[in-house]
C-alpha cells in the first residue's frame, strides 16, 4: 500500500474505508528531534499493545478517541482525523526540559499539573508556545485550546490512577488530538512508555526506576526489558478491570 504518512515511530496506509486509517508502529527510536537514531527490538508490538489498552481504558472512562482495533501485533486501525499540530503536555513531576529550562530539581512534585502547548514542527524543534504565539499561529480556535486542556487534565487524572495500580509513578506525557469530520476533537497518536516518562514505584534508585524512552536517550541500557515490563503491567491491570 502507498504511505499516507511516515512519522519517527510510525506510518499511516490508507485503507479501503475512507475514514478509517491503518497505522504500523516501528522498532525505530529517536531522540532530541531525531538527532540520535536506534532501534528497540519489538517497541513497535509493545506500544501498539499498550496504547491499544490505554485508549479503551480510557474510552470506558468517556474519552473519545480515535482507536478502532488492532488487525495484527504492530498494527492499530484508527479513524481519520485531521491532526491538530499542538503536543500537549501535562507534568505532575518535575523532570526532561522542565529541569533543563527552569533549575527545578528532577523528581520534584509539582504543586498542580501543568499543561503546556507546543508546536508540531520537526524543522523548528517543537518549540514551547506562550499562549499569545499559539494564538497568534492560528493553529486552533480558543475554545478548542480551552477544550484540549480540560481534557488533557481529565486524562492525566485517570492515568494516574491506572498506571498507580500498575505501581508506576506516571511523571509526564504528550498528547496529540485531531478533529473529525463532524468536527469533534479527539484523542489521538498514541500514548505508550516512548510519549510517557514512567518511574517504578519499586525502584528508589534514580536510574533503576525508569521505564520509558529516558532509558535510551540517557544510555541507561535495558530499554527493551523496561518497555517489556510497562506493557505486562498495564496488559495485567486491564485484565483485572475485564477490559
Amino acid at each position: 500500500m502507498e504511505k499516507r504518512y511516515e512519522g519517527k515511530a510510525k506510518i499511516l496506509y490508507p485503507t479501503t474505508e475512507p475514514e478509517v486509517l491503518l497505522t504500523v508502529f516501528k522498532d525505530d527510536a529517536t531522540a532530541f528531534n531525531a538527532q540520535k537514531r536506534g532501534q528497540i527490538q519489538g517497541k513497535g508490538e509493545i506500544n501498539c499493545a499498550v496504547s491499544a489498552a490505554l485508549f479503551r481504558f480510557l474510552g470506558q472512562r468517556g474519552v473519545a478517541h480515535h482507536f478502532l482495533d488492532c488487525p495484527a501485533p504492530a498494527q492499530m486501525r484508527v479513524k481519520a482525523l485531521e491532526i491538530i499540530p499542538l503536543e500537549v503536555v501535562v507534568r505532575n513531576i518535575a523532570a526532561g526540559s522542565l529541569c533543563r529550562e527552569t533549575g527545578l530539581a528532577e523528581g520534584q512534585i509539582l504543586p498542580a499539573p501543568l499543561v503546556e502547548f507546543y508546536l508540531k514542527n520537526d524543522a523548528l524543534g517543537d518549540p514551547l508556545l506562550t499562549p499569545e504565539r499559539l494564538f497568534l499561529l492560528d493553529v486552533a480556535r480558543p475554545e478548542e485550546v480551552e477544550t484540549l486542556k480540560t481534557s488533557a487534565l481529565a486524562i492525566n487524572q485517570h492515568l494516574i490512577a491506572f498506571f498507580a495500580d500498575c505501581d508506576i509513578t506516571l511523571v509526564d506525557f504528550k498528547l496529540e488530538f485531531g478533529r473529525d469530520p463532524q468536527g469533534q476533537i479527539l484523542l489521538a497518536d498514541e500514548i505508550s512508555p516512548d510519549t510517557c516518562r514512567l518511574w517504578d514505584r519499586g525502584q528508589r534508585d534514580p536510574q533503576a526506576r525508569v521505564l520509558d524512552k529516558d532509558r535510551f536517550r540517557r544510555d541507561l541500557g535495558q530499554v527493551e526489558s523496561a518497555y517489556e515490563t510497562v506493557r505486562e503491567r498495564v496488559l495485567a491491570q486491564i485484565a483485572k478491570l475485564g477490559l
